[in-house]
């Protein structure tokens, strides 16, 4: 007899799950599948499952393909079970094409090809439709994107848009998707949502033509490059009654949260003052260092840095102030951007041929918290006394590239739960596209620019 086995969350299970298990079923004569529990799922970073473990075993049980279920509850557990029910091949899905090949040494292994495309008749929990998405873009971003959406349930990315058609298509291949095209009207038709990874002066027009189209949007940071137009975007959302979010990953992070709530609780008394620095050495090639517009470190980098001065001294800051150092070509290679608020301070220092500590450091009239580099994936972060010995400090996960966090709360707005919405507010991020508006206002200039 020829054992199969095969493993997963099976959450909201659907048409590309039985795909799976009738395909693994074919490999073998007895097909056993693993189902993995509530707390391994969270452990291995997969977020938003919906359906309880019980439910979850009942809709595998029902397809009748499979011989024997088991449950899945820790790491190294595939290799023990392989060992223990004398597995002769074991197989997933090909989005995770390679990361099993230490089983090798066990068994055979086989990568079943995804199915392409979720059908709208899918249904999830509560009556919701999986979440067809599309992707803007295919840049080193979109393309770490995918490999992130696959830890989040409720959510299939299924075609891809590129003015590039050869870039549409070479993106389509690498990452299995059912569609690409260089049509934007035909990149919308058919999915729910799109997420927007192109370069950051068209943000604003592909936001504007999908709500227009009642399509859900998640851009990435920074959203759009100016005040009014952030205000106009949020107003068509509500108008059209749909989600729009920015997406500056570090704001939707557990370790991040975490440093909100330790700041909040008064645990370092007053906020004094803020710091926040992002730093890397970018290839003197790309886009960020040759678009001498829209490139930049500011316009790169930027949100990040404002993000915390905003989330804990607000937005009402009384005055602020620019220094930059500029390459040849007029892009800022290194910017400082200084806040005077009633009673603090802040800086923001990013860079992209330039290095400094990636530290954040938030200064109260108690202590103070720091958070290591790289602070915008916070995993630990201590807080400081003048008596060290009442110093503490706190553990964290940041999982993946931590794009997996956003498009989880993301997910869950569109499903009509917006609780998290305070993670990154509307008024947030029209302050964000405020400062980017007034940096490129002076870009080049000598004098510092004072609101």
């Amino acid at each position: 007899m020829k054992k199969v086995i095969t493993y997963g969350s099976f959450d909201l299970f659907h048409e590309g799950h039985y795909r799976l298990l009738k395909r693994a079923k074919e490999l073998g004569d007895y097909l056993i599948v693993g189902i993995t529990t509530e707390q391994y799922d969270n452990q291995r970073g997969k977020l938003n499952v919906v359906d309880s473990l019980m439910d979850r075993i009942e809709h595998v049980k029902q397809t009748g393909l499979v011989d024997e279920i088991i449950i899945e509850d820790h790491i190294g557990q595939k290799t023990e079970d392989i060992i223990k029910y004398n597995i002769d091949v074991f197989t997933v899905g090909s989005d995770w094409t390679g990361v099993f090949d230490y089983l090798k040494e066990y068994c055979e292994v086989v990568y079943l090809e995804r199915t392409r495309g979720v059908s709208s008749t899918m249904k999830r929990a509560q009556n919701y439709s999986i979440i067809r998405l599309g992707i803007v873009g295919t840049g080193r971003i979109a393309k770490r994107f995918i490999p992130e959406a696959k830890y989040v349930s409720g959510i299939n990315v299924e075609a891809v848009y590129n003015p590039n058609i050869d870039s549409a298509r070479n993106f389509a291949e690498q990452f299995e998707l059912e569609r690409f095209t260089e049509e934007f009207e035909q990149f919308m038709d058919g999915i729910d949502a799109i997420y927007i990874a192109s370069p950051h002066e068209t943000h604003y027009e592909y936001i504007k033509r999908a709500l227009t189209e009642h399509k859900h949007v998640l851009c990435e940071k920074p959203m759009v490059l100016n005040e009014n137009e952030a205000k106009e975007l949020y107003a068509l959302a509500k108008d059209n009654d749909c989600i729009l979010m920015e997406g500056i990953k570090t704001a939707y992070c557990p370790g991040f949260q975490q440093v909100l709530s330790v700041v909040r609780s008064g645990l370092i008394g007053k906020v004094c003052d803020v710091e926040a620095c992002f730093t890397k050495l970018e290839n003197p090639l790309s886009r960020e260092l040759t678009d001498v517009k829209y490139g930049g470190s500011f316009t790169e980098l930027g949100s990040y840095a404002l993000l915390p001065i905003i989330k804990i001294l607000g937005k009402n800051y009384k005055n602020v102030f620019f220094q930059s150092i500029y390459a040849e070509n007029g892009i800022d290679m290194y910017t400082k951007v200084h806040f005077e608020y009633e009673k603090a301070m802040a800086t923001a220092k990013v860079g992209l041929q330039a290095k400094s500590e990636g530290q954040m450091i938030i200064s109260g009239t108690k202590g103070y918290v720091i958070v290591d580099a790289p602070w915008w994936k916070t995993s630990s972060f201590e807080i400081r006394y003048e008596d060290s010995t009442y110093n503490e400090k706190y553990f964290s996960k940041f999982l993946g590239d931590g794009l997996r966090y956003e498009i989880s709360d993301f997910v869950s707005a569109v499903n009509g739960n917006e609780k998290n919405g305070w993670k990154l507010t509307r008024e947030e991020s029209i302050a964000i596209a405020r400062l980017m508006e007034c940096f490129l206002s002076r870009k080049g200039l000598e004098n510092d620019t004072i609101l």
